[in-house]
């Protein structure tokens, strides 16, 4: 045993010291993160997509490394934000694990510790959002560096921002004086919805015949092909931002040593993705160059890997210890060794699986309570634990289901359970769920076909399920040790929503931006 635990230890310094060997000398990179905000990973050129046009991203792709396995911990704006600027996941977060939440002061982000350390920090667009950052000397926490958001642009639609996220982008850099590091957070507000119905087709100049196959748990119509395009577009006008970023960076003769980072904080808005854990709801988009950095670009890396590992990534090639910076222990772990690796496929046969989670997101069942998962990805597969499986995964219908953003595909989704024909599609996207589910997401993707009640497969469910377990109570998750009910403790920080359910109930006139008037459904849906 001696012996074994000694050829280890030696495997790991040899490992360490071929990995510092291979890293270059240089000064401290800048670094420019880029997120969407709803987009689904499949969706870019990249990835093959053909109907939504990113070359920019398809370029840092192709210049750098392209992540074939990245993921959030929660797929949800807030709580999946927090896992990154933290690198912890959700569930060690305590009220941060939820949206709308107020952000806890014992955790430092990385941007925080980053503005103490010699770098210029700040953000366009949305930053750690929606919640209370709390506050430093009575004075808002600036959990993603400084706003720069003064430029403005005339959208062209009345779904799209009015930021003009580049330009904002240029006031940044202008602002450098003293030619520090930077660290700059472009915050897109993308392809979140709501959008302006139709804009694909009359603004961009998009097709319905453009999309060829879509997701078999949607009704295949044209109402959910037009919102698909809509949907297209947004994303289209977050790359175009992106590409002026990079050219401007270009001409500044900044490019070189300037990490870029592209990603999004959880799945599109549509039913059964965001605010849901399957696969497509956690599987992110992730595009890295680094052209001082990286070797051999080009590269397609499968190695999984999560937000929770980019906080310790910004902060080694910083140069900063996050502890000794005052940050809570990270969980995460540096992708630095992928950058300066060579190889393509699987890098680091350590990075095999990641987990996932959630707690409370919008509210609207009684009591502001929350839909607890927790799951794994390893391989082929994808395992989940639904923990209140007699509660609405989307939300109570009564209350518009209000952890699925509104829109004509949910309208469609809904409609659909007052025929016996289309009755499924209401319920993949809505209806209560068994406490597990498996998935094998090499032959289905979209997680549609559950085999955990399957004999041949419950050894894979029974291990998946057992290392989940041991991670999370090393972890310190409060769900697996016995305490998950603090999560629905945790005040919900929006006043307008605060007891949703029971004020709705009461005949109060609530507050619903999200979601359409006609989300809600009678009682009798139950």
């Amino acid at each position: 045993m001696k012996v074994r635990i000694y050829m280890l230890l030696l495997s790991v310094a040899i490992s360490s010291v071929l990995i510092s060997s291979c890293k270059p000398e240089r000064s401290r990179p800048n670094i420019v993160f880029a997120i969407m905000d709803d987009a689904t990973y499949s969706h870019f050129g990249a990835y093959g997509c053909d109907w939504v046009s990113t070359p920019n991203f398809d370029r840092i792709a192709r210049d750098g490394i392209l992540f074939a396995n990245a993921y959030t911990p929660n797929a949800k704006c807030g709580p999946s934000r927090s896992a990154l600027l933290t690198g912890r996941n959700s569930w060690q977060l305590e009220e941060a694990a939820n949206h709308w939440c107020r952000f806890p002061s014992k955790f430092k982000t990385y941007a925080e510790v980053l503005v103490e350390n010699g770098y210029l920090v700040g953000f366009t667009g949305k930053g750690w959002a929606p919640g209370d950052p709390g506050e430093i000397n009575g004075k808002p926490r600036q959990l993603t560096g400084s706003a720069y958001n003064n430029q403005k642009l005339i959208s062209p639609t009345s779904g799209i921002s009015f930021d003009n996220y580049a330009a904002n982008f240029i006031d940044f850099i202008d602002a450098n004086n003293e030619g520090k590091p930077f660290m700059f957070w472009y915050g897109g507000r993308e392809p979140h919805r709501e959008y302006e119905y139709g804009s694909g087709i009359t603004k961009g100049g998009k097709k319905l015949s453009d999309i060829k196959e879509i997701y078999s748990f949607w009704p295949q119509n044209d109402t959910v092909f037009t919102d698909l395009l809509d949907y297209a577009y947004e994303i289209e006008h977050f790359d175009d931002q992106l590409g002026l970023m990079l050219q401007e960076l270009e001409e500044r003769k900044l490019l070189s040593n300037t990490l870029i980072i592209v990603t999004s904080d959880n799945g599109m808005p549509f039913p059964r993705i965001k605010g849901q854990e399957y696969e497509l709801s956690n599987h992110m988009p992730l595009a890295v160059m680094w052209p001082d950095g990286i070797k051999n670009p080009g590269r397609k890396v499968e190695d999984f890997v999560s937000f929770i590992d980019l906080a310790p990534t910004f902060l080694e090639l910083a140069e900063v210890d996050p502890l000794a910076g005052g940050m809570q222990p990270i969980e995460g772990k540096s992708l630095s060794n992928l950058f300066y690796s060579e190889e393509s496929g699987l890098v680091d046969q350590s990075r095999d699986h990641v987990l996932f989670g959630k707690e409370r997101h919008d509210v609207g069942r009684p009591n502001d309570e929350g839909y607890p998962i927790r799951g794994i990805v390893k391989g082929d597969y994808l395992f989940i634990q639904n923990f209140e499986i007699a509660r609405w995964p989307a939300g109570n219908p009564e209350t518009g289901y209000l952890n699925c953003d509104g829109g004509p595909t949910k309208t469609v989704c809904l409609d659909a359970r007052n025929n016996p024909d289309t009755l499924k599609y209401w319920e993949w996207s809505f209806e209560k769920r068994p406490e597990f589910e498996l998935f094998n997401i090499q032959k289905d993707p979209i997680c549609m076909v559950n085999l955990a009640g399957d004999e041949k497969y419950q050894s894979i469910l029974t291990e998946l399920k057992d290392q989940l377990y041991d991670e999370l109570k090393n972890q310190a998750d409060p769900r697996i040790m016995g305490n998950g009910q603090v999560f629905d403790q945790y005040p919900y920080v929006d006043p307008t929503g605060v007891n949703f359910y029971e004020r709705y109930m009461n005949g109060e006139e609530m507050q619903t931006s999200w979601v359409n008037d006609t989300d809600f459904r009678p009682i009798s849906e139950q």
